[in-house]
């Protein structure tokens, strides 16, 4: 039985959240985790990864515009190896570029402002690196 994928986009305060469906087609937003804790956070995650059944966490890797890496790459490694310790589930790091600026725009669209823009940003970037992957020739 195929098994679902967890879309992360970690974060220092907020973490958003995205699964698959069953089939790996569509990706969809399920929450965010509020913590500044990185230990917490890498537990609610793992929690929530074993709870849906999860075959595979796909996790937001933040790589600049000109391809290289910045100091945030390494807290998403270690991100990455905490992950994969505490859940024994394959975490791949996948290109979040202009994933949080992309949410932005959709928000714009729908004209969605304030505290409730707030609180689903990051749930809606985690869900556009889901879909990305989802979408991707190497998921095929």
């Amino acid at each position: 039985m195929k098994k679902r994928i967890l879309g992360v986009d970690f974060g220092d305060a907020r973490t958003g959240l995205a699964l698959s469906d069953i089939s790996g087609f569509l990706a969809s937003g399920i929450g965010t985790i509020k913590s500044k804790s990185f230990k917490e956070t890498g537990d609610s995650v793992v929690e929530i990864a074993k709870k849906n059944d999860v075959g595979l966490i796909v996790l937001g890797h933040p790589i600049n515009m000109n391809g290289t890496l910045g100091p945030r790459s390494e807290k998403i490694k270690a991100f990455k190896e905490y992950l994969e310790q505490g859940s024994g589930i394959e975490v791949i790091l996948y290109d979040e570029r202009l994933s949080t600026a992309n949410a932005h725009v959709m928000l714009n669209m729908t004209g969605t402002r304030g505290q409730k823009r707030k609180e689903i940003i990051d749930e809606m970037s985690a869900c556009l690196i889901l879909q990305s992957y989802l979408d991707s020739p190497h998921n095929k």
